[in-house]
C-alpha cells in the first residue's frame, strides 16, 4: 500500500486548517474591536453588543485549536466541530433575522470547517 494517499489527505488537511485558521482570525477582528462595518448589520439581526468580544474570542480559540490540530489531531477536530457550530449559529440567526442574502458567507466557512472536520477523522 502507498502513503502517498494518506500524505495528500494529511496536506489538505493541514492546507484547510491553516487557510481557514486565517478566515477565523480576519473575521475576529471586527468583532473585537467593533468595527461598526461590520457590527451593525449583526446587531440588526438582534446579537447583542456585548457577545461580539466573546464571539471574537471564539473564533480565535477555534484557530488556534486547527493549528494545534496539525501536530495533534484530537485537538483539530474538536476545534473543527466548534467552528461548525458556531457557524451554524450564524446561519441561523440570518435565517431568523430574514437576512437570507447573507447568508452565504457564514455557510461557506462552516462547509469549509466540515472539510476539516471530516479530513480530520480522516487522517487521526
Amino acid at each position: 500500500p502507498s502513503i502517498l494517499p494518506e500524505f495528500s489527505v494529511y496536506i489538505a488537511y493541514v492546507v484547510i486548517a491553516v487557510v481557514l485558521s486565517l478566515v477565523l482570525v480576519l473575521s475576529a477582528v471586527p468583532d473585537i474591536t467593533r468595527d461598526p462595518k461590520i457590527t451593525d448589520g449583526i446587531k440588526a439581526l438582534g446579537v447583542p453588543d456585548s457577545w461580539f468580544l466573546p464571539l471574537g474570542l471564539l473564533k480565535i480559540a477555534g484557530a488556534l485549536g486547527l493549528l494545534a490540530g496539525i501536530v495533534y489531531r484530537p485537538l483539530g477536530i474538536a476545534a473543527a466541530i466548534g467552528v461548525v457550530l458556531y457557524f451554524l449559529g450564524a446561519v441561523i440567526t440570518h435565517v431568523r433575522g430574514g437576512d437570507a442574502k447573507r447568508i452565504g458567507l457564514p455557510a461557506s466557512i462552516m462547509l469549509v470547517a466540515v472539510a476539516a472536520l471530516v479530513l480530520g477523522f480522516a487522517t487521526l
